[in-house]
């Protein structure tokens, strides 16, 4: 379930990467083929596991020699204890999932944090081609609005109202535009967002 060219993904690894802790236990939801895991595996020493439903990127996992199971992420992590993992990354998939609030809970629940990654939908590039009657189509949205698997897209202010209004702190974020980290007025010139997160209590 990742819908980015691998190509594109240099930045994704290493933002995330920043973020894991050496030694640690994480799960991969919609994983692809296994890159992410492994480049985590080389740099982190981490412990993975990956979660995906594309037979493809099951066999791709077990011949990187991936820890992988096959299972849709629309209906919940239940195999998985509370708490099971350090972190929990669900990267650029987000968009694409139709049970939002679930997989969110689901995350918060199996791991003590969550790293979320996806298309900032506020981009101005976005924002252009809307005004001019198209809908986007850019390298974090490559895809034409009739074949996308995209059904949720959102901007860093509809994530972050999303994670006040259900209980989820926000740790960290990082921003990003290519391999820039965006500061000033990140809604409008971040093209990728990265959220570190974990469950508020109460």
């Amino acid at each position: 379930m990742t819908y980015i060219p691998h190509t594109d993904f240099r930045t994704d690894f290493y933002a995330i990467a920043h973020w894991i802790r050496s030694g640690a236990r994480v799960l991969d939801l919609g994983c692809g083929e296994g890159l992410l895991l492994s480049y985590l595996s080389e740099t982190r020493n981490i412990v993975g596991y990956g979660v995906d439903i594309d037979d493809a990127n099951i066999l791709a996992c077990l011949n990187n020699k991936i820890n992988v199971i096959q299972g849709d992420l629309e209906f919940g992590l239940s195999i998985f204890e509370s708490k099971s993992f350090d972190y929990v990354i669900l990267s650029q998939t987000l968009q694409a999932m139709r049970n939002t609030n679930g997989i969110i809970k689901e995350m918060m629940r199996v791991g003590k944090e969550g790293i979320i990654t996806f298309p900032n939908f506020g981009h101005w590039q976005n924002r252009l081609q809307i005004a001019c009657g198209r809908m986007p189509v850019s390298k974090t949205l490559p895809y034409q609005w009739f074949d996308t698997p995209n059904v949720h897209l959102c901007t860093l202010v509809d994530f972050e109202n999303f994670c006040g209004q259900h209980n989820v702190r926000i740790l960290e974020r990082r921003i990003m535009n290519r391999d820039h980290q965006i500061i000033f007025a990140p809604n409008l010139f971040g093209a990728l967002a990265f959220y570190r997160l974990e469950q508020q209590e109460g």
